[in-house]
C-alpha cells in the first residue's frame, strides 16, 4: 500500500465513543465527538426503526443485549479503526423499547477523505450488525411478534 501523501499526519484512528444503552441515540453527538482538523469527511449512519419488515408492518421493536455487548462493541470500533486510515469513530447500539423512527443504531467516522470515511462507516455497519450479541423482538401490525436474528 502507498503511502497517503495527502495528508500532513498519519491517520489518529481514535475511538471516541462506543455504548450500549438503553438512552436515545443522537447521531449529530456522534459526529461532533469525531471532529478531527485532519478531516475532511465525516460520515454518520442512524440505523431507524421502520414500519415493515418481510411484507409486515412493524409496531415496535425490543432489543434485549447480553452482558458482553458493550466490550464487544468496542472491540468490533477497535478492528474498524485499525482497518481504516480514519481519524476517529464513534458507534452505539440502543437496547431496549424502541418505536418506528428511533435510532437502534448510529455512527459516525471522520477520515482526510470520503471515500476512507463511507468504507470504514460501512465495514463498521457490517462488523457490528454481524458480531454484536444484541437480539430483536419485533411486534408486528397483527399484534404478534417475533425474535430476529437470534441464535
Amino acid at each position: 500500500m502507498t503511502a497517503d501523501t495527502t495528508r500532513v499526519s498519519t491517520p489518529r484512528r481514535r475511538v471516541v465513543l462506543t455504548a450500549v444503552t438503553e438512552a436515545a441515540l443522537d447521531v449529530a453527538a456522534h459526529a461532533a465527538a469525531c471532529a478531527d482538523a485532519a478531516a475532511g469527511a465525516t460520515v454518520t449512519f442512524a440505523g431507524v426503526v421502520r414500519d415493515h419488515d418481510g411484507g409486515r408492518r412493524v409496531q415496535r421493536l425490543s432489543y434485549v443485549g447480553h452482558p458482553s455487548a458493550p466490550a464487544v462493541l468496542a472491540q468490533v470500533a477497535a478492528d474498524v479503526a485499525a482497518r481504516h486510515p480514519v481519524d476517529a469513530l464513534a458507534v452505539s447500539h440502543r437496547l431496549g423499547d424502541l418505536e418506528v423512527g428511533d435510532v437502534a443504531l448510529a455512527v459516525a467516522v471522520s477520515a482526510a477523505h470520503r471515500g476512507e470515511a463511507f468504507t470504514a462507516a460501512a465495514d463498521l455497519v457490517d462488523e457490528v450488525k454481524a458480531r454484536l450479541p444484541v437480539w430483536k423482538r419485533q411486534v408486528l401490525g397483527d399484534g404478534t411478534d417475533e425474535w430476529v436474528a437470534c441464535p
